[in-house]
């Protein structure tokens, strides 16, 4: 196999590890869908889903420990007293998303039952600050969920001691690696994780073998010495325009439907990240000390049918108590990023209540 054939394969497979997206390597326009979708036809005060009136929505921003500045989304409940002190939600999204998604269906829908929540777009991602954009870094995603921690901290109506993290996808890897160094977060639950390093490094299902990781970061420098020339990193293919009228493969058309259908799609979630952004998740194990969460709680909620099921289980197994598995029947892995009548609202309130 030639060395050019062999950098596309991986790319591809690294691309269906992450959001499915194989895009122009078969035959898709990767097209930014932002650029033909009258698709913002389907946002309502530039949300996926509509804004309730139980709750106040507030744009907020803070800074990491990097100096990058995070955007995010405060969600407060309007009967609020805020002269108590309350239980407070960071939250991250699925990877490649944004804050106006599926993060924000969930901070909204824990402040109706009365939490204080944050939905943010990730280090250069979304309306983040961070140059250049669309950087992927397992390091710092991590800390956007402790720079969370801290902005919820600075709020006088905010329990300090009662800061739980939601992390949905991706963010599920983020949210449990930042608990495990980060014990102000007394409580976790994933969503539909992904460990994002470990797909990357490893292949889908752990497939990937030793020659195809070394002539992937063989290409990967080279692909560095190609952003250095051009003064400018490349970024992996993005969404197509329009969900192609071929089926691509089982996992790419369940992303499509979500992000680039009008039920998810949002112009700044592009689905691509900085090809060599994929250097430092094969560097940077995340989750290795899971155990050492115990005795704070984690949840773990994944579908019956979720694409993505083998991070959760292996994830479970791997932490020590206390520890619950909640497998929802019938639904699959975006499923848990938008269908409120699937996401078990009722469990994570149960669980965070209780902290």
């Amino acid at each position: 196999m030639k060395k050019k054939t062999i950098f596309t394969t991986s790319l591809k497979m690294l691309a269906t590890m992450t959001l499915g997206l194989v895009l122009s390597m078969n035959g898709v326009d990767a097209a930014v869908a932002s650029d033909k979708h009258s698709a913002t036809d389907n946002l309502i005060d530039g949300r996926t889903f509509p804004p309730s009136d139980k709750v106040i929505i507030e744009k907020v921003s803070y800074k990491n420990r990097y100096g990058i500045t995070v955007a995010a989304d405060l969600y407060v409940p309007k009967n609020l007293d805020k002269t108590q002190k309350h239980a407070a939600l960071v939250i991250g999204t699925p990877y490649g998303g944004v804050k106006e998604q599926g993060a924000g269906i969930y901070a909204q829908t824990m402040a109706e039952r009365g939490f204080i929540a944050i939905a943010f777009d990730e280090s250069y991602n979304g309306e983040s600050s961070g140059e250049p954009k669309h950087i992927s870094s397992p390091d710092i995603f991590t800390e956007d969920f402790s720079a969370g921690v801290d902005f919820l901290g600075t709020l006088p109506y905010v329990d300090r001691e009662k800061i739980g993290a939601i992390g949905i996808c991706g963010s599920g890897g983020f949210a449990l690696t930042a608990a495990q160094v980060d014990h102000r977060i007394k409580a976790v639950a994933t969503a539909s994780m992904y460990d994002m390093s470990r797909v990357i490094r490893n292949g889908w299902k752990d497939s990937m073998t030793p020659e195809q990781r070394n002539k992937l970061l063989d290409q990967l420098g080279e692909q560095r010495w190609k952003d250095v020339d051009n003064g400018a990193p490349q970024l992996a293919p993005q969404f197509p325009a329009e969900i192609p009228e071929k089926s691509v493969d089982p996992i790419t058309d369940e992303f499509f439907e979500y992000y680039v259908a009008p039920r998810g799609h949002h112009p700044n979630s592009i689905g691509a990240f900085t090809i060599t952004s994929s250097m430092a998740f094969m560097n940077f194990p995340e989750m290795n000390y899971l155990d050492t969460i115990s005795p704070r709680p984690i949840l773990f909620i994944m579908g019956e049918n979720a694409h993505s099921r083998y991070f959760t289980e292996d994830a479970y197994k791997q932490a020590a108590e206390p520890k619950e598995l909640y497998i929802v029947k019938g639904a699959r892995h975006i499923d848990l990023y938008d269908r409120k009548d699937m996401i078990p609202f009722d469990k994570l309130t149960e669980f965070f209540s209780s902290i």
